[in-house]
């Protein structure tokens, strides 16, 4: 009788309920721990793209400046509240952008040129995080600022005078 359950037991190969129990805890804290790292990773990403696309929309602005002396005329094309139309001019200057007429971009990825006079230049971003990024220019130097107190409001990008208090991006 010893032997038939000695040589039952060596039959018996296998995971008991409990070692799989353990390495699905031990999987489960592994995800718990690096979920919430790829996410913040993912989000800074998506924050250092829209900071890349603010430089290249002010870097072509800047373009349009120095060849009419003036920031007047660099949201033509531009309606307000939507994309810029095929052959407008910041389409011409830069056409890798996705540019919107004055107003909250909405969709990501849109630079909307929302201030574009003889001296001031405002322009606001949405990163895919759903943060705010202006970049603007008022006649005394040029800078790229993120909102960082309530990221999800475009009401504190708006104007010259609002992205200028926001700490740089």
């Amino acid at each position: 009788m010893l032997q038939a359950q000695l040589r039952r037991r060596r039959d018996e190969d296998g995971f008991t309920l409990i070692e799989l129990m353990v390495v699905v805890l031990i999987i489960g804290i592994l995800i718990a721990i690096a979920l919430p790292t790829f996410l913040g990773a993912r989000g800074r990403a998506q924050d250092k793209a829209a900071a890349s696309d603010m430089r290249n929309a002010l870097a072509a602005a800047k373009t349009y400046l120095t060849d009419s002396d003036t920031y007047t005329g660099f949201n033509t094309g531009c309606a307000a509240g939507a994309l810029c139309a095929a052959g407008s001019t910041p389409l011409s200057v830069e056409p890798n952008l996705k540019w919107a007429g004055a107003g909250d971009p909405g969709a990501t990825a849109n630079v909307a040129i929302i201030t574009a006079n003889s001296t001031n230049l405002l322009m606001v971003r949405k990163s895919e995080s759903g943060t705010y990024f202006c970049a603007y220019d008022d006649g005394t130097g040029t800078r790229i600022d993120k909102d960082t107190a309530s990221p999800s409001a475009y009401a504190n990008v708006d104007t010259i005078a609002e992205c200028k208090v926001l700490p740089v991006g």
